[in-house]
């Protein structure tokens, strides 16, 4: 190659192997597997929703009835009449009228008191824990990232919305893949005729500039199939309310997350594994108004996909997980707000999910060092889902845990 040979460009860039370690995709990547081998209808789909910063897991599921749970947040609590009823003790956050309406259709299951062994309040640490599934072994892939591993090579197995991979897609020696919302800018001129040259196998590669290659050729393989997919709405959501021409509940960045995976599960993209996030949830200050906010948000946008999923032949395929990386402290702090707990609840959604309330309610009066105390273990949802779900073993992913079966 006379411009640039693969051991100068594998020298000057980076980002050949990051590309290899987690391809970074383009819609035309993904579209042309939809349209060539699109999933199986009746495959399972699982959308992963990480809430970063910590949600407040007391004024998500409301204890609304008991007396401490007003003495210890005199500032930040929720009267009984403000709270979405779910039964005699436990209502959900005011602003969380989408997942309410789900939960009366019994698509909404409610883990309570969900954490792992000996919690850790700092956040990188803590999530780090729940992405990696490994809160004893502290092993550094994540646990749907040995999953991804356990699985055929695919670059459109498991895929997260945004320009970086988080760590739960994240394997030893294989990865899930990332989706920039903006798309990747391909190059072009006499640099993209280089690319595309590296981008051929030759049998003098070693592993490097294979993966080098593999990893240009999927940034090249463009068809002109992605422009109907991009051009087309979403699925409609024809039973939410309109404003202004709109769905209820606004717009946001998990809504446009969400929207397109809305239209690629829809298109018949190959993909087992979504994962998707917003952020914001270190509620320190002001936690009544802005935790609100952000769960009418989380709400809203997974309200608006599960009706525009109804719509498609796929719709009864999808299993929806949300999580954060711990709950907040029992009592409200002096800026009407809360410090970093441990305990939070989890909610699975979907027609595949038995709806109602899974684990015992952490009791306000038997506190673990003024924390809610661990009442579920994270990994008892993981291998239910592994197993349930993704329909693989889950005790090579998480060392030896088991599915007891009982949420789906």
């Amino acid at each position: 190659m006379d411009t640039l040979s693969r051991r100068k460009f594998l020298q000057l860039s980076g980002a050949a192997a990051v590309g290899a370690a987690a391809p970074l995709l383009t819609m035309e990547n993904i579209a042309h597997a939809a349209r060539t081998r699109p999933l199986p209808l009746g495959t399972p789909i699982l959308i992963m929703v990480t809430l970063y910063g910590g949600n407040d897991g007391l004024n998500t599921v409301v204890p609304y009835t008991d007396p401490l749970y007003f003495s210890l947040r005199p500032d930040i609590s929720y009267a009984p009449d403000k709270v979405l009823k779910l039964d005699d003790q436990l209502g959900l956050n005011p602003a969380m009228t989408g997942i309410k309406t789900m939960w009366d259709q019994q698509k909404v299951a409610i883990v309570r008191g969900v954490g792992y062994p000996k919690p850790d309040r700092s956040h990188f640490t803590s999530m780090a824990i729940w992405q990696s599934g490994a809160p004893v072994s502290r092993l550094s892939s994540g646990w749907l990232g040995r999953w991804v591993e356990s699985q055929a090579l695919d670059p459109m197995l498991a895929i997260s919305l945004g320009s970086v991979l988080p760590p739960l897609l994240a394997g030893d020696k294989r990865s899930g893949s990332a989706l920039p919302l903006g798309g990747l800018v391909i190059p072009t001129g006499t640099f993209a005729k280089d690319c595309q040259k590296l981008a051929k196998a030759t049998s003098s590669d070693n592993k490097l500039m294979a993966a080098a290659a593999t990893s240009m050729r999927t940034l090249f393989s463009v068809s002109n199939t992605i422009t109907p997919v991009l051009k087309m709405p979403a699925p409609v959501a024809d039973d939410l309310p309109t404003v202004n021409g709109g769905n209820a509940g606004g717009d946001s960045n998990l809504a446009q997350q969400l929207d397109v995976v809305a239209k690629l599960i829809a298109a018949g993209s190959p993909t087992r594994v979504w994962s998707v996030s917003l952020g914001g949830f270190d509620t320190h200050a002001n936690e009544a108004n802005a935790q609100a906010a952000l769960l009418g948000t989380v709400s809203a946008a997974l309200s608006r996909f599960a009706s525009q999923m109804k719509n498609t032949p796929r719709g009864k395929d999808i299993v929806t997980m949300v999580y954060s990386e711990f709950g907040r402290r029992v009592q409200g702090n002096a800026s009407q707000g809360t410090d970093h707990g441990t305990a939070g609840p989890v909610f699975l959604i979907g027609d595949r999910v038995k709806g109602g309330f899974y684990g015992d309610q952490p009791s306000l009066s038997k506190l673990t060092n003024g924390d809610l105390a661990v009442t579920t273990d994270f990994r008892d949802i993981y291998a239910a889902v592994l197993e349930d779900v993704l329909k693989s073993p889950a005790e090579s992913v998480l060392s030896g845990w088991t599915s007891k079966g009982q949420y789906f």
